[in-house]
Formats: structure tokens, C-alpha cells, sequence
């Protein structure tokens, strides 16, 4: 196993959530940055309702870290407050379950909750990537924007504004859900910017996976995996891959492992250790046009790269389109061109016979 000491972690000062944001992710909360207000109504009425129920739940019923409490989960929160440059420390729980799991909650004051599953599971540096993740969320603010969205979407059901019938509703559904798991690759590059360290991070999605049984599984046969989950099978299975995809909160593991592997290898994650990365003091600035041209470059690049069948046989098939509609137009206009011909032709010929 790798260690990366704490000193040779390189901090981000001022360092903007969107450094981190895949760019799907980044796009929509650019757009939604600038709703000015809103936010903050919900804010405050799930700091008066749920969030503060939430929250004493928690405190009744879980164990919250500090210093006398899981220090080494306060450690850990402490040094990703550092290396993110947080402006405020969040609360952190650890609650019993089995779950292995880890959620960030709230609006107004996000706080994290770590199960005793997944503390169980994860080693320390391991666990800092996970802390490191919710923490992304939390700076992000995912949970205030994932609330906006859904509180629109109920709006404009309930008075009309659009036409909702079931498959559009379920089309408007599908398009949140597949934006909440761009956040969870956002969420997994804020945990990589924590640890510093890729061995690591991999071996969080190995675990995820597989369990504890590191000495069973091999890092580049896992991301193989997703190699080979991608161009598998036939049309029928791209479809059914998309079928599992639809209503999954989180990315399949490998495929997170792979997307991680990917940032690093494309350079994103050396540009910011460098020092090449948004500050937030230019958040206010940030043009949504920019982050819909990077969402849109991160999908093309995606089509074009992909080995999945449905994807090839699209764009196999957008070949054929394009080519079949210039062929058809130029068949019509072939058509148009020789039915001119004979009408003038007859013209003429009616007009000799008359004269």
C-alpha cells in the first residue's frame, strides 16, 4: 500500500468547487448559481424543517466525531478542510449500520454521516478519499441544487407549464438522476484532490466492489473490467446496459474507477495539483456558455471514444443517416428537376401547336 505524507500534500488555496466538478455536473450548477435567492429560500425552509430534523436525529442517535470521539476521522476531516480551503469545518457522524456507506446532508449547514460499515471497511488513508468525496459535495452544494431542481420540476408539473405526460415525466426524472451521478464523479475527484494518492482512491472502488479482500483483487484488472463491460455484447445489451444505469443514484464501481483513472491520464488532475485551477473569488464570473461547451466536448469525447455497441452502432448509423438523407435529397431534387423539364418542355410544345 501507498502513503502519501501529510506534508507532501499540496493544499488549494482559494480553490472553487468547480475545479473539481465533472463538467455535466459543473454546467447545471453554474446555471443554477445564478438563480440569486432561491437557493436561499430553500436553504431556509430545510434549516426549519427537515435539515434540523435530520440533524437531531444524528445527534441522538449516532456518534459525533471530534476530538474525543473518532479522532482519527476529526484528523482526516481536518486535513481535507485544509486541502480544500473550507471555509467552515462540517459536522461529522459515524453511524451504526452494516451499510457501508457515506451521505452529506443538509442545505443550510451541510454535515456527513460515515456508517460504522464503512468505517469497518476502509483503512485510514482510504477513509480520508471518502471524507475527501463528501466533503466536494458539501462545497459543491449538491444537496441545495438537487433540491432546486426537484421543487421545479413539481412546479411545473402541478401548474402546467410544460406538457407532463408519464414518459416525459420519467425522460425529466431519468435526466436528474443521470446529473446526480455526474455529481458522484465530482464528489470522487474532491476525494482524489484529499488523498493525493490514485493507489488509494482505486482501492476505495476495489472495495466498494468486492469487499475487504484487497489480496483477491488487482487494480489494473478491475479497471480492465470496465474495458470490457463497455464494448461486451450486442446492440440489445447496450440497451440494457442503459436500462441498469437509469435509476442509479452512484456510477456502477468500476466504471467509477475507470472515470477516475481517465481525469488523471487526460491531465485534469495534474493541472490543479500544479496550481491551474478556478478560484472562488471568480465564481461570480463564471460564464454558463463555457461549462456547457466543456459538458459538451466530455460527452462528444465519450461517443467518439466508446466501444459500446449501441454507441457504435449510432454512430454507424449517423453515417448511414446522413449519407441516406443527401442521397434521398438529391433524389428529390433529381425528381423535381426532370418533372420541371418535361412540364416546360410541354409548355412549349402546347404553345408551337397553337401558334
Amino acid at each position: 500500500m501507498t502513503h502519501v505524507p501529510v506534508s507532501v500534500r499540496a493544499p488549494f488555496p482559494g480553490i472553487s468547487s468547480r475545479a473539481w466538478e465533472h463538467p455535466a455536473d459543473r454546467t447545471a450548477l453554474t446555471a443554477l448559481r445564478r438563480l440569486k435567492g432561491f437557493d436561499q429560500v430553500l436553504k431556509t425552509l430545510s434549516g426549519l424543517l427537515r435539515e434540523r430534523q435530520h440533524r437531531l436525529l444524528y445527534l441522538a442517535s449516532s456518534a459525533r466525531v471530534g476530538p474525543r470521539q473518532f479522532a482519527d476521522l476529526d484528523a482526516l476531516l481536518d486535513e481535507c478542510v485544509r486541502t480544500l480551503d473550507a471555509p467552515v469545518k462540517p459536522e461529522l457522524y459515524i453511524s451504526q449500520s452494516p451499510l457501508v456507506n457515506a451521505v452529506c446532508i443538509g442545505m443550510d449547514k451541510p454535515f456527513i454521516v460515515v456508517t460504522s460499515g464503512m468505517y469497518e471497511l476502509m483503512d485510514h488513508d482510504e477513509l480520508r478519499f471518502v471524507i475527501g468525496h463528501e466533503l466536494g459535495h458539501a462545497l459543491s452544494g449538491h444537496a441545495v441544487y438537487r433540491t432546486m431542481l426537484m421543487h421545479l420540476t413539481r412546479i411545473a408539473a402541478s401548474i402546467g407549464f410544460i406538457p407532463l405526460g408519464g414518459w416525459a415525466l420519467r425522460a425529466i426524472v431519468a435526466a436528474l438522476m443521470e446529473w446526480q451521478r455526474k455529481s458522484e464523479l465530482s464528489g470522487d475527484r474532491a476525494g482524489l484532490l484529499c488523498s493525493q494518492d490514485l493507489d488509494v482512491a482505486l482501492r476505495v472502488e476495489l472495495k466498494l466492489a468486492g469487499g475487504k479482500h484487497l489480496d483477491q483483487m488487482d487494480t489494473q484488472a478491475f479497471i480492465a473490467q470496465a474495458k470490457e463491460y463497455e464494448r461486451t455484447g450486442d446492440l440489445r445489451d447496450g440497451v440494457l446496459k442503459l436500462l441498469n444505469l437509469e435509476m442509479q443514484s452512484h456510477p456502477f464501481s468500476v466504471l467509477r474507477a475507470a472515470e477516475l483513472n481517465r481525469w488523471v491520464d487526460r491531465g485534469g488532475y495534474g493541472k490543479i495539483v500544479a496550481g491551474l485551477y478556478p478560484r472562488r473569488e471568480d465564481d461570480d464570473s463564471a460564464k454558463v456558455a463555457d461549462d456547457i461547451g466543456a459538458a459538451r466536448k466530455a460527452y462528444r469525447d465519450n461517443f467518439d471514444e466508446s466501444e459500446d455497441p449501441l454507441i457504435k452502432g449510432i454512430r454507424d448509423g449517423l453515417g448511414g443517416v446522413v449519407d441516406g438523407v443527401g442521397q434521398a435529397a438529391s433524389d428529390v431534387a433529381e425528381s423535381v428537376n426532370r418533372k420541371f423539364s418535361d412540364w416546360r418542355t410541354n409548355s412549349k410544345n402546347k404553345y408551337d401547336d397553337s401558334n
